[in-house]
């Protein structure tokens, strides 16, 4: 639900500010636990524009802040780095080359782009080749040499490539697995899966009509001996001749292939199956579009709706190359696998309709988990030998398992198992093997933080880190002697780059930042490639070497950006009067700031969206619009919070759980203390306050005007969610269960539920093509509202926007109304 977002190129001053980066520091996993305390700073007023923002410059074309370098990766020697770049109004990326030697910047041509070191790719056992699929069409590289040869050239995409440990070449398309033999060039069919019953053999007559045909009838009784002697000549050709093809598995006709894996000797196909039926959709789910090409009203497909989407689970099929044969992988094997987890909610709802519930054990349904975040399989063999880990996630949400397999008995095993009684992250997942051995390693929030593990297959599990903080983004060192990874150890909204020595367990701090950063190793193992940024400054590319100096690769923010005096929020601590600890959040002060000013300041509290995101850190915020917004709100004389509710994150595993059950009243507990804070620290008029926000803080602002009507005087909720029973299943169905589970939570937690209690000026703002939260949710709310006969509301409805808004027309529109609003309403 977060809102569509560009990275920007960052100001060459951040190397001025963020001097430094090359010292490391030491501590052992055990040391690593860290209290996030600030010191206690007074407020600083920012500083003086000589030229005030204009509402039409902020929300002008975004490119006049600068084209950022995106997706930025190194080349396969590690002498380069390559990036592409993306004007706001232009469907087509523009790829460049940057040496890392002389920071020479090469712009690829057409012709070029097969040629370069494509970020996606496998390598074989030594890494002396890399293989890679380029416009569906699979290439070889020799590293050495940088000499690249292309085996196929066709429309058909190819799902999937590996190379075997006798060095051939494995790719998959579709149902259809091929091999090629690096010796001969020759390319084998290993497997042809067809989703179909299995041809009947010839039948032998069992019926007193047919056999008396047989015995009568000589013509009935040869096409029966023919059939048979064909029979049996092609299953002896398939034996015996070596030049023939697999003969196909034959998998029924229910489900469709989801996902296919090959171990490393082609022996064995790891399969995952689903009902073929399931679709993720009707036909019923359609949007119309009012500004179709031929002047008619167009109907848009779109997702389901968490109300009618009844996700089923999968089926695993392990197929044995060699031997021919084929089992389904059952489930007991997982602990827990029929545990019922949703009782205690099941019950209370049953009680609140007057009924009971009984608890049974029941297979649940148990899918590969889909991680939100990473572009790793979660199907993941030993690189040396015929042994597969897969990790799997139950519908339900409550568990995330990682277990291998018995490719001879087709069980699961269980590895580790990471339950919550609210849901299963879907994020900070990664996981995989230590080569050449029978070690996992992986992320788990079982400690209340995203930690990393090791776990051998007959052992117990280690913690590699431990502590008040996320790991995540973990990577292994070329030489398997360290894992790498990215935390926020000395404050939630800090982030720098770690590495745990896998020998040791010595901990080491590699970079210094102040703000946010992500990184990429490259294949030497001894230089970091960043992407980061400050908080008045956007995303810019910098090289890292291991125990080395900081340089800034890219300069691509415009001077008419980097040169403006914007205003750095300052990141402050909110005490919870509800028990949840701090609240992190960003303020931003008017010009001249005076804390005793007997005229008391308007203020607006900012909801960022997506509901698990991180909003206040040291870098520069994803919300460049709102950014430059609130800037432009203190200009006229605001003062602005921009706060990090609970479901954010950063912060762990309870402040994300903490909705559970109940999405919209923890964040609102927030903002009030948000607004007590603002009172006493930045002298506002708490009868002056208002909030904005888009998609989960359009619902937010819903949330906060409906159930606290006193606490802002008017609010602007754009793409708002206003009903959780219409948004999507993936993200619904963790936090409040499905509606056929939950009724409660979903009546809890929706807006629509509690219209009744707005008060003040609501400003409803959204898109008719957001195909993310449907604008059905807006018209719906406002038919409410017009019959609740509610006079406190406007609506304002764009028809070319999707959920995030791409035309800077609409930016304009939506910003100036909520501006107006603002001055309307908070400055009487």
């Amino acid at each position: 639900m977060k809102t569509l977002m560009r990275h920007i190129g960052l100001s060459a001053l951040t190397l001025a500010v963020l001097s430094g980066c090359a010292a490391t520091q030491n501590t052992t996993a055990q040391q690593t636990t860290m209290t996030h305390t600030a010191v206690t700073q007074p407020l600083v007023a920012p500083p003086t524009a000589d030229k005030p923002l204009t509402i039409e410059q902020i929300m002008a074309d975004p490119d006049w802040m600068g084209v950022s370098a995106d997706g930025a990766y190194w080349s396969d020697d590690g002498k380069s780095v390559l990036f592409f770049r993306q004007p706001s109004a232009s469907p087509l990326r523009n790829y460049y080359r940057l040496s890392v030697a002389d920071g020479v910047t090469n712009e690829l041509q057409l012709n070029e782009l097969h040629l370069a070191s494509q970020r996606e790719g496998v390598f074989n056992q030594d890494k002396t080749r890399k293989a890679y699929v380029y416009q569906n069409n699979l290439f070889v590289k020799q590293l050495s040499s940088g000499k690249i040869e292309q085996l196929t050239r066709q429309n058909d995409s190819i799902d999937g490539v590996r190379f075997l440990n006798d060095g051939d070449l494995v790719y998959w398309q579709g149902s259809k697995v091929y091999r090629i033999h690096q010796d001969s060039g020759m390319v084998e069919q290993l497997a042809d899966i067809q989703f179909a019953k299995a041809p009947e053999a010839v039948k032998e007559p069992d019926t007193f009509l047919a056999k008396q045909n047989q015995r009568l009838i000589k013509f009935v009784a040869k096409q029966h001996d023919n059939a048979k002697a064909l029979e049996q000549y092609k299953d002896q050709l398939q034996q015996q001749d070596p030049t023939m093809a697999a003969k196909p598995f034959y998998l029924g006709e229910k489900d469709a292939l989801i996902e296919l894996s090959v171990s490393p000797d082609a022996r064995y196909l790891f399969l995952v199956l689903q009902d073929k039926t399931y679709k993720g959709r009707t036909d019923a789910d359609v949007m119309p579009n009012y500004l179709d090409p031929e002047g008619h009203v167009g109907l848009v497909p779109v997702r389901a709706r968490v109300a009618e989407d009844k996700l089923p689970g999968q089926r695993f099929v392990v197929l044995d190359l060699q031997s021919h044969q084929q089992q389904d992988v059952t489930l007991e094997g997982l602990s827990g696998y029929d545990e019922d987890v949703l009782a205690a909610v099941k019950a209370e709802n049953a009680k609140a309709q007057g009924t009971t519930y009984k608890s049974e054990k029941k297979v649940r349904n148990i899918r590969l988990i889909e991680d939100w975040g990473w572009d790793q399989s979660p199907i993941q063999w030993q690189s040396t030998k015929d042994t597969v880990a897969v990790m799997l996630e139950a519908t339900d949400n409550k568990d995330r398992w990682i277990a291998t397999v018995d490719l001879n008995k087709g069980k699961f095993q269980t590895q580790h198992r990471l339950h919550d009684d609210a849901w299963i992250n879907y994020d900070h997942n990664q996981y995989g093997w230590l080569p050449g051995s029978d070690t996992l390693y992986y992320l788990s929030e079982q400690s209340g933080y995203s930690q990393l593990y090791l776990k051998p297959l007959t052992g117990k599990e280690k913690a590699l880190t431990s502590g008040k903080f996320v790991v995540s983004d973990i990577t292994l060192s070329p030489d398997s002697q360290y894992i790498y990874y990215k935390a926020n150890k000395g404050h939630p909204g800090k982030y720098n780059i770690y590495r745990v020595d896998l020998q040791n367990g010595k901990d080491e701090q590699l970079t210094h930042w102040t703000g946010t950063l992500d990184y990429q190793l490259n294949p030497q193992g001894d230089t970091l490639l960043l992407t980061a940024s400050a908080l008045t400054q956007p995303n810019e590319l910098y090289l890292q070497p291991i125990g080395g100096e900081l340089k800034q690769l890219t300069h691509y923010t415009s001077k008419a950006f980097a040169d403006y005096p914007w205003q750095a929020p300052q990141i402050i601590e909110v005490p919870s009067s509800h028990g949840a600890g701090k609240v992190y959040a960003r303020l931003y002060l008017p010009q001249g700031f005076d804390a005793k000013r007997a005229d008391k300041y308007p203020a607006v509290i900012f909801n960022h969206g997506a509901g698990y995101l991180q909003e206040v850190h040291y870098g520069f915020s994803d919300y460049y619009h709102e950014f430059m917004f609130n800037n432009l709100l203190t200009q006229h004389g605001y003062v602005v919070l921009d706060m990090d509710y609970r479901g954010s994150k950063g912060y762990g595993r309870d402040w994300r759980t903490a909705i559970y059950r109940n999405m919209g009243h923890p964040e609102v507990e927030d903002l009030k203390d948000g607004v007590a804070w603002m009172a006493k620290n930045a002298n506002i008029d708490t009868q002056r306050v208002g909030t904005y926000g888009g998609s989960y803080g359009g619902f937010l602002t819903f949330m906060s005007l409906f159930t606290a009507p006193d606490l802002f005087q008017c609010g602007a909720a754009l793409r708002p969610v206003a009903d959780w029973a219409h948004y999507n299943a993936p993200y619904t169905s963790n936090i409040l269960n499905t509606p056929d589970d939950d009724p409660i939570a979903y009546r809890r937690s929706s807006p629509i539920e509690h219209a009744q209690g707005l008060k003040n000026h609501l400003l409803i703002l959204g898109g008719i093509e957001d195909d993310n939260v449907f604008f059905q949710d807006s018209v719906r709310m406002v038919q409410h509202l017009i019959e609740l006969e509610n006079p406190h509301f406007d609506m304002a409805y764009y028809p070319v926007e999707h959920h995030g808004f791409r035309q800077p027309s609409s930016w304009l529109d939506e910003y100036r109304r909520i501006l107006r609003l603002f001055e309307t309403d908070l400055k009487k």
